[in-house]
């Protein structure tokens, strides 16, 4: 089921431009002072958990919500008072919308017999269309009588036929299964580069985003807390809320009260009783962070990621942070595992255990090591710290 590599009429490039953009339904602001610019081209992922205001962003560009305030340009052309017709933006949506008694070469046809395109001129279009999308063969029938995935490629195809300036996707790979959706993201990719269409894709899938974007932007309650490139926003979470959206299973946090000494202490700071005295020392703080001996607050939360826990042999040299605590679960996935570490009243996941299976027991206590240059420093508030 892979996408032909033929050719087929290039599409103009187009940016798109959003700013300070507000909408609000009464005294909620669903979003607020919104910005976003996406370059010509531009592979643009937003992600954020459900009311976020992912789905709202895409109303507005397409025109089918309207605004409260902000501007949205269009290739340069200021298209607040356009309606949707003429903004000339294709969206593809999570329940397909495909026209249940039409044929798939009708569905695809649909938006080009809307325009009054010569019969001709629309059977030339949807034939190219149908050859890079690999379903040539299921013109005739009707989407009851194909697949989720076959309806996902008759989807895109009505949406790239129109030839667009810019392409829209509400999350259109929620309805598939696991595997048809790493097979089609992957499709998904290789057919925006192919096509150059401008793309904003939104989606709750931390996969699909780092997967997928030249650029990821983190939304939560209607703002952009974070854009930049998938890696820069995996590894420098602008703050906690982005660090646990980014990574597959999600970072691991744990609240500490900082007390100075001779050297750095860190004791648990997660309702843990005192007289279970879990605390950690630092022995070069400039390792781990320059500023952290000279932190303002009292209090700090440490992030890790589950695949930079690296299991230790009870008397293991190593130069970093040791987390002792008891194995609640192992869980094999095959190629990897993945096993959960109580310490206090945190639970902590830690992957690539696999080589390590025969040593994790359940209910019994497995040392960890975190190297400090490894390790995400947060405000009590939950804003980064730079290391």
């Amino acid at each position: 089921m892979l996408i032909k590599s033929i050719q087929i009429e290039a599409i103009i490039l187009t940016t798109l431009s959003i700013r300070n953009l507000t909408k609000k339904y009464g005294h909620f602001a669903a979003l607020e002072n919104f910005s976003l610019e996406i370059s010509s081209g531009e592979f643009m992922v937003l992600l954020g958990p459900s009311g976020c205001g992912k789905t709202t962003v895409l109303r507005c560009i397409a025109g089918l919500t309207d605004i409260t305030s902000g501007e949205i340009h269009i290739g340069g052309e200021l298209v607040n008072k356009l309606p949707p017709k003429d903004r000339d933006v294709a969206m593809v949506f999570q329940n397909y919308s495909l026209y249940p008694h039409m044929n798939v070469y009708d569905n695809i046809a649909f938006p080009l017999k809307m325009r009054k395109v010569q019969k001709k001129q629309i059977n030339d279009m949807v034939q190219k269309i149908a050859d890079l999308l690999n379903i040539s063969n299921l013109l005739q029938r009707k989407p009851k009588e194909i697949s989720g995935g076959q309806m996902q490629r008759v989807a895109l195809g009505r949406a790239l036929v129109r030839q667009p300036k810019i392409f829209l996707m509400d999350e259109p790979l929620s309805n598939l299964d696991a595997k048809l959706r790493t097979e089609m993201r992957v499709e998904i990719k290789k057919l925006q580069k192919k096509v150059g269409v401008t793309t904003l894709y939104i989606t709750h899938d931390q996969a699909e985003a780092m997967s997928m974007a030249d650029h990821v932007g983190i939304m939560n309650s209607g703002k952009m807390l974070q854009l930049d490139s998938p890696q820069k926003v995996y590894n420098e979470p602008a703050n906690q809320f982005v660090a646990s959206f980014m990574g597959v299973p999600p970072m691991n946090f744990l609240k500490f009260r900082i007390t100075k000494e001779k050297n750095l202490f860190l004791k648990l700071d997660d309702g843990t009783a005192d007289k279970d005295n879990i605390e950690f020392i630092i022995n070069n703080p400039d390792v781990l962070c320059s500023n952290i001996a000279n932190l303002g607050e009292e209090k700090i939360i440490l992030g890790i990621r589950p695949k930079d826990m690296i299991f230790l042999e009870t008397d293991e040299k190593f130069e970093g942070l040791r987390l002792k605590g008891e194995i609640t679960y192992v869980e094999s996935l095959g190629d990897e595992s993945i096993a959960e570490l109580r310490i206090g009243q945190s639970s902590l996941k830690v992957s690539n255990v696999l080589s390590r299976m025969d040593n994790l027991i359940v209910g019994k206590e497995a040392t960890f090591g975190i190297k400090y240059d490894k390790i995400n420093l947060f405000s009590s508030s939950g804003e980064s710290i730079q290391k």
